[in-house]
């Protein structure tokens, strides 16, 4: 466990009556947390009265009744509550039952998830299309085997066409799959023959994500669905038509656009932020903004700029998910996850946080307000209120990119020394299994196969190692 007095730069603690004393931390009656970094942190948003996800928690109660799906809101008779030991007895004004209720609105949640998921996925393929169609300069295919193997499952013709011809047919193709009216998803086909047999015999086989989106959210409007099992059924689809379609197209063409993962090395934990450096904290979920901030924060006339202001260098760090797609193929070190965004800005060492969509509390707004880190939004889809927005658009993105590093270093001489405190906790870390490396590795240099992993599991020759498992977690 990390010292809880020790400062971010190492040795004793400076006395309060001194003008750097930075905050004691005392041991916490209860652990919130079993990242010790993430403890430390806490500690010191309870003696600043600082509020955070943490202590938010405990001082807003769940409501029981949304908790089990029991409040029916979907036409204006209502709403309807289903509450006290009769509840499974009652019906709402339009006589619908409580499970077609919880049914319904289980649904619509996950229509919101699918849709922002798939949404990315969209994100991507509309970046590709810029990338072919030459409107995005600051990209280019980074993988094009992987460029070809898609295409060629998309049904494409692959003769006669350069890289970027054929980014342009496949981002259309991908685009296309998801307003598809008729067939199944392309990525369907990936499936083993006895699961789509089976999905097939329940019905659940996704067909184009946008319509099974409109069609759950048609189907739980007033008066339209009203069986339970039959609304789970199309949940089940969604569902489906999100992880092989839209999950899997991002997937595939942010390897295309960025780079398909193999092992890297690097650290992870808030221990990675410098206490000499301009610290840039990118949140969120798309990588065509974060691959730029790798791309601006490594600049020398960038590097240059941060000197000109004292700074040492520039320290990109990552929050999320958005941080794991710059791990696993730059290396850039996770500053924490979903829980961490906020305790990284109590830090005081955060000159600029940088978000795009989705997993971003609107209360790291209320915390940078308490130290002199700013706030930056960037999608047309996702303001916070209190936060700068710099819209980031694909077709200049490295002068975006830029703008918004120069802000960071701008603001570096604004941190208050005083407030800082970077926990010590840090971890090493080995990221970029993607699926193409593992096959590599057990397959050799030539032919990717996960022959060996299969034989071996089955004829039981692993040596020292459990059979079942061993030879698919080597290295």
């Amino acid at each position: 466990m990390a010292n809880r007095n020790r400062p971010a730069g190492g040795g004793d603690l400076p006395g309060k009556d001194t003008p750097s004393a930075r905050h004691e931390v005392d041991p916490p009656a209860r652990a919130r947390t079993i990242d010790p970094a993430a403890e430390e942190m806490l500690q010191i948003a309870d003696q600043l009265g600082i509020s955070t996800a943490f202590q938010r928690v405990d001082e807003v109660k769940p409501c029981p009744i949304g908790g089990e799906g029991a409040c029916c809101k979907v036409c204006f008779m209502g709403p309807c509550r289903f509450t006290g030991k009769d509840k499974e007895d009652k019906r709402g004004v339009c006589g619908a039952t409580l499970s077609t209720v919880a049914a319904r609105n289980y649904i619509r949640s996950v229509a919101g998830g699918a849709s922002a998921h798939a949404d990315h996925g969209r994100g991507i393929a509309m970046a590709l299309l810029a990338v072919g169609r030459g409107q995005a300069p600051d990209y280019h295919v980074k993988d094009p085997q992987k460029l070809r193997r898609i295409a060629a499952e998309f049904g494409l013709e692959l003769d006669g066409k350069d890289d970027q011809k054929l980014a342009e047919e496949l981002a259309l193709a991908a685009l296309n799959d998801f307003g598809r009216q008729e067939g199944h998803q392309i990525m369907v086909s990936r499936a083993p023959a006895k699961r789509i047999e089976k999905w097939e015999k329940y019905g659940v086989v996704p067909r184009g994500f946008d319509r099974e989106v409109v069609e759950s959210m048609h189907r739980t409007h007033a008066g339209t669905d009203q069986d339970a099992e039959h609304i789970m059924d199309q949940a089940v689809r969604l569902a489906l038509a999100d992880g092989w379609g839209g999950s899997m197209i991002a997937t595939d063409l942010s390897d295309i656009l960025f780079g398909t993962p193999k092992p890297i090395a690097s650290e992870a934990n808030l221990g990675v932020l410098k206490d000499d450096q301009v610290n840039i904290i990118v949140h969120g979920h798309e990588p065509v903004l974060s691959e730029l901030l790798v791309d601006a924060t490594q600049d020398p006339e960038m590097l240059e700029y941060a000197a000109s202001k004292g700074a040492s260098g520039i320290n990109l760090s990552g929050i999320c998910c958005t941080s794991n797609e710059i791990l696993m193929r730059r290396g850039i070190a996770p500053a924490g996850n979903f829980l961490h965004q906020e305790l990284a800005i109590l830090t005081g060492a955060v000159e600029l946080m940088v978000a795009d969509i989705q997993c971003v509390f609107q209360g790291v707004v209320e915390v940078a307000r308490n130290f002199h880190t700013e706030i930056v939004t960037t999608s047309p889809k996702a303001k916070i209120e209190g936060a700068t927005h710099i819209e980031f658009d694909e077709h200049r993105a490295l002068a975006i990119a830029k703008q918004i590093v120069r802000r960071a270093i701008d603001n570096y001489p604004n941190r208050d020394r005083t407030k800082v405190h970077i926990p010590q906790e840090k971890s090493a870390v080995i990221a970029g299994f993607s699926h193409e490396y593992i096959r590599y590795m057990l397959g050799g240099t030539f032919r990717g196969s996960l022959t060996p992993s299969t034989t071996t599991s089955s004829t039981a020759r692993s040596r020292g190692s459990p059979p079942s498992w061993a030879a698919t977690t080597r290295g």
